[in-house]
């Protein structure tokens, strides 16, 4: 009985409040404003050419920012690639060989159990659109 009495009690409190911030028109939200409730705007004269050079400054490092983007999805695309050749390819183990690409250039580090399998494994990253180079790294274990 006392936990519904506090219930009934903290629901009164709460539409009391909600009522009052609605009847004396108070608001959670603040709006920014000058003397005389006035709203606050910027005034002066803008130099147009330093908006301009700054707006370029701006594109530039946008499109630098949007190049090196595109390289490196295009550097993951081909490692994806290569790393799928070598998970479906049955005298590989892909789990073992670590590829790693810059620009067109592969690199290809880690063990491998004999020469064939590292003759198959350069040959499926040299055959992947788009490599221009092959590093090997590999060493043969066995």
């Amino acid at each position: 009985m006392r936990l519904r009495s506090l219930l009934l009690v903290l629901v009164g409190v709460i539409i009391g409040i909600v009522v009052y911030g609605w009847w004396t028109g108070a608001s959670i939200r603040r709006v920014v404003s000058g003397p005389n409730n006035a709203p606050v705007a910027t005034t002066g004269a803008i130099d147009t050419s330093k908006a301009r050079e700054r707006g370029a400054e701006v594109g530039e490092k946008a499109a630098q920012a949007a190049a090196t983007l595109k390289e490196s999805v295009a550097e993951a695309g081909i490692t994806s690639k290569i790393k799928a050749k070598m998970a479906l390819d049955d005298s590989v183990q892909a789990r073992r060989i670590d590829v790693t690409t810059s620009g067109s250039t592969v690199t290809l580090t880690g063990t491998v159990r004999s020469n064939d399998e590292r003759e198959r494994a350069l040959q499926l990253a040299r055959e992947t659109a788009g490599v221009t180079r092959v590093v090997d790294h590999l060493d043969v274990r066995q």
